[in-house]
């Protein structure tokens, strides 16, 4: 078993997910919905759901391949979608509504070194969401909790991460780990991405303060009326890369530009529509060919209905919209469990019948 999971952390870790986009989107009745990508950006993972009981036990992988650090018991049941193992639970959301979601923060942040002293309060990174959503109901009581654990890589050379955090109310933080310190910032805009830092990417914004829905104005160069060939010209200049500095301003406009919906339902459909847009074609980050033949390095979205603890998900491989309702689940009872995202990876494609009398 040790050595298995040594070389099950040591695959997905070098795996890494760099291209992973967040927002939230608020609807007019006051229904908060957390969307965000997940890209794993060199291979094609086994990605799967879990579904955890209240009273369920987890335990802490360690860096030497184990499962022997810190023991937490579900006090909330929860739903998550992650890559290979039920404990690798990725984005999720709780039956109070609560959400969190882990994006990696490449060459920014840094956890406390691991201690086999403190082995009992450490819990790996990739364990951090299922922590969250086993315990608390409210972004205040994580930050006044966090200080009881040490956050820690399972693989010494892996990135590290950040998480975002969405209560139902509409209040979403990201924390931060820096210099071993966690770091909550309050994300009134609604966006996360990868590195630099929450704060930095937040200023960034103000070098697209040009940026601004509908159709530019004509305008006069020298003799010229420089008109537009088109409608939306307020966003020329709008950046179109993949760089995590671009998918946050991308994501930053269009998910605050969008017509705000009337309810958690409708609003769900347009957080797919926005999250097309950071949709990562496979080669595209690459110098050279890449390596693996995906469909997509985007390997699946997920949107969470915080109101009505619904979930949302598709793939890179079936874009039909597959969903998880709690009310379906009585977390007292339903056993633990986890199954795969995808039957078969083969997109669904439906051929339309033809009348030919």
């Amino acid at each position: 078993m040790k050595k298995f999971l040594t070389s099950l952390c040591i695959t997905i870790l070098s795996v890494p997910c760099l291209a992973c986009t967040g927002i939230t989107l608020h609807a007019r009745d006051g229904a908060t919905v957390s969307a965000r990508t997940i890209d794993w950006a060199q291979g094609d993972t086994n990605n799967i759901y879990t579904i955890v009981p209240r009273g369920h036990v987890s335990r802490s992988l360690l860096p030497d391949g184990t499962q022997n650090g810190m023991e937490f018991v579900a006090k909330y049941g929860f739903v998550g979608l992650g890559p290979e193992r039920p404990e690798f639970v990725v984005d999720g959301t709780n039956e109070v509504g609560l959400n969190a979601g882990l994006f990696y923060f490449p060459e920014y942040g840094e956890y406390q070194k691991y201690d086999e002293v403190m082995r009992n309060t450490s819990v790996a990174d990739l364990q951090i969401v299922s922590w969250i959503l086993s315990n608390f109901a409210t972004i205040d009581e994580v930050q006044e909790n966090i200080n009881n654990i040490r956050v820690i890589n399972i693989y010494p050379n892996s990135s590290t991460a950040h998480w975002r955090i969405t209560e139902p109310s509409g209040r979403v933080v990201v924390m931060e780990f820096i210099n071993g310190t966690p770091t909550f910032h309050e994300d009134e805009i609604g966006v996360i991405a990868n590195s630099p830092t929450f704060d930095w990417q937040h200023t960034n914004l103000n070098n697209y303060v040009n940026l601004k829905p509908g159709t530019a104005d004509p305008s006069k160069l020298g003799p010229d009326t420089l008109k537009s060939f088109s409608g939306g010209t307020g966003l020329l200049g709008l950046p179109g890369d993949f760089s995590s500095p671009s998918r946050f301003v991308r994501a930053a406009f269009l998910g605050n530009m969008v017509n705000q919906q009337q309810n958690a339902e409708s609003t769900i459909p347009v957080a797919f529509h926005i999250l097309n847009n950071l949709d990562v074609p496979f080669g595209t980050t690459y110098t050279g060919r890449a390596t693996t033949n995906m469909p997509s390095g985007t390997q699946w979205t997920i949107a969470s209905d915080l109101a009505n603890k619904v979930l949302y998900y598709h793939t890179m491989y079936n874009r039909t919209i597959r969903k998880i309702d709690f009310a379906n689940i009585n977390f007292e009872t339903v056993p633990f469990q986890f199954a795969p995202l995808d039957d078969v990876k083969r997109e669904t494609m439906i051929p339309v019948q033809i009348n030919n009398e």
